[in-house]
């Protein structure tokens, strides 16, 4: 079944992967993204995405660009955000509008121009702390972190009684604890794809995305993932800025196992009407995989640095739990860590990175977001 699928933000890291993956099925793809400069720089975005793919440059804000977009589409994946929990609990306005309103004004032309399916990326970042589990081996779906009092005290959220929390796999049916602006977008985008999809005859699909990385990510941009950001200092021979004590536990993904499964979500018709997690199913801590990345890029001999501070927004551990998405889409990430970090280790080595990380932290500091 070919398509004309329209890739909302299909310029940007993942969507590139994704446009690549689709036209490479057989479905015709059609980009909008504002190629804004944090994301893409200074260069033209379009020089970076395949030639097969129609682009057109505007705001998903923008109704009378989203309505061109949309002529003679018959599904929408809908990547278009703003993206990163820190910046996200300062710039709320900006975040709010592009994430948010972007997705209103999207839906809202979609009754006029509806199609088949909608599949929108949303992010394990609505979960705020994972799964775990208590002393007495049940379930705790929230999990609170309390201010540190003293530097012998844990990092780890405790249970009522001050007992520690073992952290598990996270499924889908762990209800959200939104502990940033960058997670409350993520969960209106994703309410409101399967609200509107629903009211309105057409199938929604949310992918919620764990850790992404890979060859292609924006590595000037502080607020991106922490690969990325690992990458960039590590290129400039800067030591990896670590907070609390980097033994929080992560979910690590390949961006092309994330097309495929964005594809896969788009074509299987078991997959309408569902919110599936999309991770590796491996957990790793923040400090390994910093040190893992540093030997990938022959940089074994610079360590992070562990700063012992929280941002406000960061969450302890999350990783993914794959078993819906393995039963319902068929889909497991296929690519070794240490593979995808030998791959994105390559591409980095020809890049140009600005060092922006120092700024970043200042400017969360200056609003009292690192304690």
């Amino acid at each position: 079944m070919s398509e004309t699928v329209l890739v909302t933000g299909g310029a940007g890291f993942i969507g590139r992967f994704v446009t690549s993956e689709l036209l490479r099925r057989g479905h015709k793809v059609r980009v909008l993204d504002s190629l804004i400069e944090q994301v893409h720089g200074e260069v033209d975005g379009s020089q970076m995405l395949d030639p097969e793919a129609e682009l057109i440059r505007g705001d998903v804000r923008d109704g009378s660009v989203v309505e061109q977009a949309l002529k003679g589409v018959d599904s929408v994946i809908h990547l278009a955000a703003e993206v990163g929990v820190g910046q996200s609990m300062y710039a709320v306005e900006r975040y709010t509008s592009v994430n948010d309103v972007g997705t209103a004004v999207l839906t809202e032309k979609l009754i006029e121009q509806p199609v088949r399916r909608v599949v929108t990326a949303s992010s394990m970042s609505i979960y705020g702390e994972g799964l775990y589990l208590d002393a007495d081996g049940d379930s705790v779906e929230d999990a609170v972190r309390v201010p540190r009092v003293g530097e012998s005290a844990s990092w780890d959220p405790v249970d009522t009684q001050g007992r520690p929390l073992k952290p598990i796999a996270t499924p889908e049916w762990k209800k959200p604890s939104l502990s940033s602006i960058y997670a409350l977008n993520k969960y209106v985008q994703e309410r409101t794809t399967l609200i509107m999809t629903q009211a309105y005859g057409m199938e929604g699909v949310c992918l919620r995305l764990f850790n992404v990385y890979g060859p292609g990510q924006a590595l000037s941009n502080p607020y991106t993932g922490v690969l990325a950001i690992f990458s960039s200092r590590l290129l400039n021979g800067q030591k990896p800025v670590i907070f609390e004590d980097g033994e929080q536990r992560r979910d690590f993904v390949y961006v092309g196992d994330v097309a495929r499964a964005f594809a896969d979500a788009l074509e299987l018709p078991q997959a309408a009407g569902g919110v599936f997690n999309i991770g590796s199913g491996n957990d790793r801590s923040v400090t390994q995989v910093a040190q893992s990345l540093a030997r990938a890029m022959n940089c074994g001999g610079i360590q992070p640095e562990i700063v012992g501070k929280t941002r406000i927004g960061d969450i302890r551990h999350c990783f993914c739990d794959t078993t819906l998405a393995a039963e319902r889409l068929g889909f497991r990430a296929d690519k070794d860590f240490e593979e995808g970090l030998a791959e994105l280790a390559e591409w980095v080595a020809d890049q140009e990175a600005v060092d922006r990380v120092d700024q970043a932290k200042q400017e969360l500091e200056a609003r009292g977001l690192v304690a």
